[in-house]
């Protein structure tokens, strides 16, 4: 009975898991054909290329080397993003999407003209995703870094890369 019992519950988490994932990529979807947004999708195979996301004046070879493996670790990256639209709908649509006991809020900061939220997924102690929305009077931004992070690497991703929605993490 016992393994039955498991096994029922590792297919509830494992399904639960995939519904999150696939709330995110609804929201991405359903505006993949919208004109007014840009969308971008880095691949973990253009991140094993990723040199080009190096900021060269702030690291040394071996931190190159380092900043090389650490980028390794990013699954993809999947950024929807318009200007001259009311971001603030767009902000509240998003969050509207998650299941928010799956995500831990890092930050959020609410003003009257713009709302910016950053949050992560955890699994054992290791950050899955990093998301980021931002809405504002004129603009939406939505980041969703996949990987196996710890909040370190994501500190020295901010600081000396130039990877897409990473100056915002480091700003705040």
């Amino acid at each position: 009975m016992k393994k039955y019992f498991f096994a029922i519950f590792c297919l509830f988490l494992m399904g639960s898991v995939q519904a999150q994932d696939d709330a995110i990529v609804k929201f991405f979807s359903k505006y993949m054909e919208d004109d007014r947004f840009s969308r971008v999708y880095i691949s973990p195979k253009m991140m094993q290329m990723a040199g080009g996301f190096l900021k060269s004046d702030k690291v040394s070879d071996q931190e190159s080397k380092d900043l090389g493996d650490l980028i390794s670790k990013i699954r993809g990256i999947r950024i929807l993003s318009a200007d001259k639209v009311n971001g603030k709908s767009f902000y509240q649509e998003a969050m509207g999407t998650l299941t928010k006991n799956k995500y831990e809020d890092l930050m959020d900061v609410q003003d009257k003209d713009a709302s910016v939220k950053f949050m992560v997924r955890e699994e054992n102690g290791r950050v899955r995703e990093l998301l980021m929305i931002t809405g504002s009077k004129e603009s939406f931004t939505l980041m969703s870094m996949l990987g196996n992070f710890t909040y370190q690497d994501l500190n020295i991703l901010a600081d000396k890369t130039s990877i897409p929605g990473m100056e915002k993490y480091k700003g705040k």
